[in-house]
């Protein structure tokens, strides 16, 4: 729809390179639409941003992706046209989520993933939620069930900020402990029933520090990438490398592919327990 709309005022080789989707963060009173930036397509960005907004009444601001994700918090970086007010409350699933994609990184692509994910939790549950963000899989699980304690460890501290506020928002206030800390450093008496290893990029360096707050039986959701050709082949060899040296025995429970990130190359969920 997007390319038909700007068929008439953008060369035919200029707009093939357009993506054919992009993700909008909100709600149907204001929200953002994030792109794909390319410098082929450059000079037409005001014409594009226009026909988005005008395709989408709700969307105040598009936002094109200038690089991929880097730094120590893992954003990307933005070139804003339309509001430069960039905060949206994103609702999924019937809990919200306040956020300025232009510090915090989130993905509506996951919503489906933090479905399963939230299936999954029993009641009385002790979760620990490493690289947790603004929390979307906590109250994910929280609009599941209710008599269960969440303790999320960020180092943004505008993920931790968005997280205090969505806590109160969905009204979880005693059941969510938001803990700034860079995930490396964390020092926690608690074991955990359940642990979540969301950041897939270098985890099996904090898969280890992870297993430090298992127990017995304890469920460990454990992201990663993986190629077309053998999509788990690294996730699981970080497992076995990982309990060896804790001294855990374990069993593989569920293999997920996740979402596609690049050509052949997926983010994928391997859970396992420990004992």
């Amino acid at each position: 729809m997007l390319k038909e709309k700007l068929k008439d005022k953008i060369p035919k080789e200029i707009l093939d390179k357009i993506p054919r989707s992009f993700d909008i963060i909100g709600n149907k009173e204001k929200a953002v639409a994030i792109i794909d930036w390319n410098e082929i397509y450059d000079r037409y960005k005001n014409e594009i941003a226009k026909a988005i907004m005008e395709l989408n009444k709700n969307v105040k601001s598009v936002l094109f992706k200038k690089t991929p994700r880097k730094g120590n918090l893992r954003l990307y970086e933005f070139e804003i046209i339309g509001d430069k007010n960039t905060e949206v409350i994103h609702k999924e699933y019937g809990y919200f989520l306040k956020l300025d994609p232009t510090k915090v990184y989130f993905s509506p692509r996951e919503s489906t993933e933090r479905q399963r994910i939230a299936s999954k939790v029993r009641e009385n549950e002790k979760i620990l939620y490493l690289f947790s963000g603004i929390a979307p899989f906590a109250f994910a699980i929280f609009k599941k069930i209710k008599d269960v304690r969440i303790y999320c460890i960020e180092i943004n501290k505008y993920a931790i900020k968005y997280a205090e506020e969505n806590k109160k928002i969905n009204k979880v206030e005693n059941r969510l402990f938001n803990i700034l800390c860079d995930v490396r450093y964390l020092n926690l008496k608690e074991k955990f029933d359940r642990i979540l290893v969301t950041l897939p990029i270098s985890t099996e360096n904090f898969l280890i520090k992870a297993l430090e707050f298992a127990k017995e039986n304890t469920v460990i959701h454990y992201y990663n990438w993986g190629k077309e050709d053998n999509l788990f082949e690294k996730a699981l060899n970080d497992i076995e490398e990982a309990t060896k040296l804790l001294n855990f025995n374990y069993e593989i429970l569920e293999k997920i592919k996740v979402l596609p990130y690049a050509p052949k190359i997926y983010k994928v969920r391997i859970d396992f327990r420990v004992f």
